[in-house]
């Protein structure tokens, strides 16, 4: 079996920074993407960023995000991170960790989701 465990919200003032770690855990024989989601209560999830972690200067960001955001990968800690910095009102949503993981005995990727983790930016 496979986990991903986020961490790192909060509550935080405009213009602030936060930073969400995202550790993947288990039956894991390759990791091809790890990504960071969002949703809203009411509206569906959006992507926010994303990185393959075998060229971790591959990213991509949704435009609501670029300039502000970074997505990390670490290899030996098997980790992403979500840097955000100038945080508007608006990012206030919970963020979900998505990889794209290759199980032992598997010969297809599967998707998997962290439980979420709340951002509130507000004053």
């Amino acid at each position: 079996q496979v986990q991903l465990v986020e961490s790192g919200g909060g509550l935080v003032q405009p213009g602030g920074s936060l930073r969400l770690s995202c550790a993947a855990s288990g039956n894991m024989r390759s990791i091809y993407t790890m990504a960071w989601y969002r949703q809203v209560p009411g509206q569906e999830r959006e992507f926010v960023a994303n990185v393959r972690t075998g060229e971790p200067g591959n990213t991509n960001y949704a435009d609501s995000v670029k300039g502000r955001f970074a997505i990390s990968w670490d290899l030996n800690w098997k980790t992403s991170d979500l840097q955000m910095n100038s945080l508007r009102p608006e990012d206030s949503a919970i963020y979900y960790c998505n990889s794209e993981i290759v199980e032992w005995g598997d010969e297809v990727a599967s998707q998997y989701w962290g439980q979420g983790v709340q951002v509130t930016v507000s004053s």
